[in-house]
Formats: structure tokens, sequence, C-alpha cells
């Protein structure tokens, strides 16, 4: 089966030069049947090699990453067939955007010194995260609903590629989807921000002009996203092999496990060391580099 093997950096910085690749392309020689020639998907950021052979994918990325050291690049293997998704589905905390929006809320209520290492915690997994959310979520009753327009105006920061991706992906005929366990108020927002097609997420319950300290069930966690990529998919007539995910804490894994192309973006270390693809150094354009796309094909934001 033929595999490709990626090579990415950050393109704010961009730290792929030749020795890197052809350190990369050595490597693979001695594990590979038959390798083919780099080919450079953007000059310095992204690079691309073919190869075949029976040798274990760990194997084969631990003996990459060896040879390329502490450089701070990217090192991932795909399918070389289906390499472009139709589907794409995205987490937005920590991934499309920059922040926790939870835990910038709990800081306009002098709340994130008590909010923000829970929301750690269930990020990495260490406790459940319909629980956390609700836990989390009851600490702000009382405070005035106006905060989260406030939110909207001064927070949300988009990642750097978050644009580029999505309108690349939909410029070639994919859907997107943000499926977030954040709230509708943001989801939306940024759905219309970068031109997703669809968002889903939890609701934050009002009372009045005050947060009434719940959010509406059933909570959208981890089994939820899953069920989302399941029914988006069919929705489009694909199936998840024909979607990429992306997201960095616990609640994404098992989407990122169920997709054809599951990305731990500047994940937690467990979901990070989960997850069959990785990005720690790029931005999110590298999503578009593991689909194939090269620099000059994509579109403009």
């Amino acid at each position: 089966m033929q595999h490709t093997l990626i090579l990415t950096s950050d393109p704010n910085a961009p730290a792929l030069g030749p020795e890197i690749a052809s350190a990369a392309q050595s490597a693979l020689a001695t594990v590979s049947a038959e390798t083919g020639d780099i080919g450079w998907l953007a000059p310095e950021i992204a690079c691309e090699i073919p190869f075949s052979g029976s040798e274990a994918r760990a194997d084969v990325l631990n003996r990459t990453r060896d040879a390329i050291g502490d450089s701070p690049v990217d090192v991932n293997i795909v399918l070389s067939e289906g390499r472009a998704k139709r589907l794409l589905v995205a987490d937005m905390d920590s991934t499309m955007i920059t922040s926790e929006t939870l835990d910038d809320l709990a800081e306009f209520c002098g709340l994130k010194d008590t909010i923000a290492p829970i929301t750690a915690r269930a990020m990495r997994g260490e406790i459940g995260f319909e629980d956390a959310l609700r836990e989390r979520v009851a600490m702000l009753k009382g405070f005035p609903a106006s905060l989260l327009d406030r939110l909207l105006a001064e927070r949300i920061e988009l990642t750097s590629g978050s644009g580029t991706l999505v309108a690349t992906m939909r410029a070639n005929g994919a859907y997107a989807a943000l499926v977030s366990g954040g709230f509708t108020f943001c989801t939306s927002h940024v759905r219309q921000l970068l031109g997703f097609d669809e968002d889903r997420s939890n609701t934050l319950l009002l009372e009045g002009d005050k947060l009434l300290g719940k959010v509406l069930e059933p909570i959208l966690g981890q089994d939820a996203k899953v069920t989302a990529l399941n029914e988006l998919a069919g929705q489009i007539g694909a199936t998840p092999a024909d979607a990429l995910t992306v997201g960095d804490g616990a609640n994404d894994m098992a989407m990122l496990k169920a997709a054809g192309l599951g990305v731990a973006f500047r994940a937690k270390p467990a979901v990070a060391a989960a997850a069959a693809h990785r990005i720690d150094h790029g931005d999110l354009t590298a999503l578009l580099y593991l689909q194939g796309y090269s620099q000059t094909s994509f579109a403009p934001i």
C-alpha cells in the first residue's frame, strides 16, 4: 500500500530546509521498498515523500523523527489515495480559536483561577467533560449576560491558518462544520467569521439578563462529537473515512480516531500521543498539506 510522508513547519517561522527533507528521505529508504522524490508543497514550509513498504507505521515515524532531530518540523504519514477529504469537522476552543472561551468568561467574573484548572483537567481527560462543564457553568450563575457580548468583542482570536483551511476545503467541494463543547453564542460567531457551513455546540441558559448557571441538556461531549461526524458524513453521502477532524482535547479523541484523517492540533500531551496524526509546530494550513494541497492552491480569504 502506498503512503506519503509529509513534513511541515510553521509558515510564520519556516524551518524545513532541503537538508532536513533529505535526512527524512534517507531514513525512509532504510525501511521502505521504494521511496519517491521529495515534492515541495511550499518552500521551507512543507514537503511530501511517497513510499511503500511493510514496516510498522510507528517505526517509520520514529526513524524519521530521529533523523531530523530537534528541528521544529512535524512528521506525519497518510495513505496516498484519497488524501483530500470531503468533510471538515473542527473543534473550536484552542483549535480554530486560540483560547478557551469558558475560561475567558470566568476571567470577566473573577473566577478564572477556580475554573481554568478544571478546564485543563477535563481537556487532559483526567475528569469527565460533561460533569466538568456543569460544575464550571454553575459558578457563573447570576453574572450579567452582557459578558457574552464582551467576550465576543474582546477575546476571540482566530488561530493562524484557520480561515485558509476552511476556505480552501470549501472551494474544493468539502462541507465544513464547527462541532464544539463550547457554547452557541460563540460558535455561531466563529462560524460566520470563518465561513463554516454549520455549527453545533452547547446552549448556555439565561434567566432574564443574567446567566442561569446551567447548560441545556444533553451536553455535546465526546460521544456527541462522534455522532455529529457520522450524521454530517451521511448528510453529504460520505463516510467518516472521507472526513478530516481536528481538535486538541480529550473530548475530541473519539472523533479523531473515527475519521479518515484525525489530527491532534497543538494538543494536550495524552491526546497528541494517542492520535495517528499530530501538528505541534505548524499552523492550521498544515492540515491542507496533509491532504496534498500546495500553497499555490490555497483559496484566498
